[in-house]
Parts: C-alpha cells; sequence; structure tokens
C-alpha cells in the first residue's frame, strides 16, 4: 500500500515562511507530484505540480511566493512557501501520480494544517 507521510505545516504569521514536506514510500515509479488545499468552505484547489523532468505548474494565487520541488532519489516533494497571507490558511495535501506494481494512479497524503494569522 502506497504511503504519503507529510510534515511541515504550522501556524504562522502573515509574512512568513513555511516548508511543506511529503515522502511517498511503497512506489515503484512516480511520475507527477503536487500539493493541493481546501479552506474551510471551499472546494479543494491546486496549488503546484511538478512533472518527472521537473516542469512546475503553479496557481496564480501563490506564483512568485511559492516554490515546489522534489527529490526523485528519496521520493519527495516540497512547497516552500514564503510571504504568506491569511488567505493562505487550509488543509494542505500532497499528491502524486504514481505506480505502485502495475497500474498508474492517484494517490493523496493526510492533509497538514497551515494556518496564516493576521
Amino acid at each position: 500500500q502506497v504511503q504519503l507521510v507529510e510534515s511541515g505545516g504550522g501556524l504562522v504569521q502573515a509574512g512568513g515562511s513555511l516548508r511543506l514536506s511529503c515522502a511517498a514510500s511503497r512506489i515503484f515509479s512516480i511520475s507527477t507530484m503536487g500539493w493541493y488545499r481546501q479552506a474551510p468552505g471551499k472546494q479543494r484547489e491546486l496549488v503546484a505540480t511538478i512533472g518527472s523532468a521537473g516542469t512546475t505548474n503553479y496557481a496564480d494565487s501563490v506564483k512568485g511566493r511559492f516554490t515546489i520541488s522534489r527529490d526523485n532519489a528519496k521520493n519527495t516533494v516540497y512547497l516552500q512557501m514564503n510571504s504568506l497571507k491569511p488567505e493562505d490558511t487550509a488543509v494542505y495535501y500532497c499528491y502524486v501520480h504514481a505506480r505502485e506494481v502495475v497500474f498508474w494512479n492517484d494517490y493523496w497524503g493526510q492533509g497538514t494544517q497551515v494556518t496564516v494569522s493576521s
């Protein structure tokens, strides 16, 4: 069973920084990795994704403030969040499109809370 373990969430003041990490295990191969978030009363939305070759994609709301990266040797994806705003407050979910044995599937982490105070 694929496992995604997230870390790095917490409480930070506006303008501060946080770094999220997500390590995947029991995976044979990974293509896209990324982060989504869900604020109270809102739908889950894309934050950023990164392909196996390093191609990145960001939501307009985080461009220039967040940076996604990955370490393929460690099957780990990171999200460096700078200049945080109260509207960034949400539960952040790690996402991977991966192959456990034969088939490709989407996998999600358990979520980590990020709270930005004004």
